[in-house]
């Protein structure tokens, strides 16, 4: 009786890693390379810079409109995922792309990164003692605002080295850089 073995045409190495998190240079069973945590890290600030600029841009207008907190959320994350977008689609139109492509590699690259990321600071905003009732002249509201922002990036980079990881996420604008 002939034995398969199911890992057949794989080739196996034996490694003496110092640190398990070492695995510069190989890739997963998916053929994906590990992402790292400054690769992570940089696709998170990247998203968080589009974010942060839609949200203190759609609080402001909203405070400064008297706009109740409800409506005023609702234009900060939509300016959010609009301007988190738009940085993407900068980058890779600059590269060649058509406007149609670059609109659906933003939306590839960055969606669960925007959603993860506007859900995590904006949960923030609302837990935060006073945060919504807080005008642009007062401090609590860009304390409670620059909080948010450190909540969420610490929530979504590990999101985003999955991600990436996986070829999803921002890797698929990495070929355009």
């Amino acid at each position: 009786m002939e034995q398969h073995d199911v890992h057949a045409g794989h080739e196996h190495h034996q490694h003496a890693h110092t640190d398990p998190t070492d695995h510069a240079g190989h890739t997963d069973h998916t053929g994906h390379a590990p992402a790292s945590w400054a690769m992570a890290a940089q696709a998170t600030l990247h998203c968080l810079t589009g974010c942060a600029i839609g949200e203190i841009l759609g609080m402001a207008i909203g405070t400064a409109l008297g706009w109740h907190n409800a409506p005023t959320m609702v234009l900060a994350i939509v300016l959010a995922f609009f301007f988190g977008y738009s940085l993407t689609m900068r980058g890779v139109l600059r590269a060649g792309l058509d406007l149609r492509t670059a609109f659906r590699v933003a939306l590839a690259a960055d969606t669960v990164s925007i959603l993860v990321m506007e859900l995590a600071d904006n949960a923030t905003i609302l837990v935060f003692p006073g945060a919504m009732d807080a005008t642009l002249s007062d401090a609590l509201f860009w304390l409670s605002l620059a909080l948010s922002f450190v909540v969420a990036f610490a929530v979504t980079t590990p999101v985003n080295r999955w991600m990436i990881g996986r070829g999803k996420g921002h890797a698929v604008v990495h070929q355009y850089h």
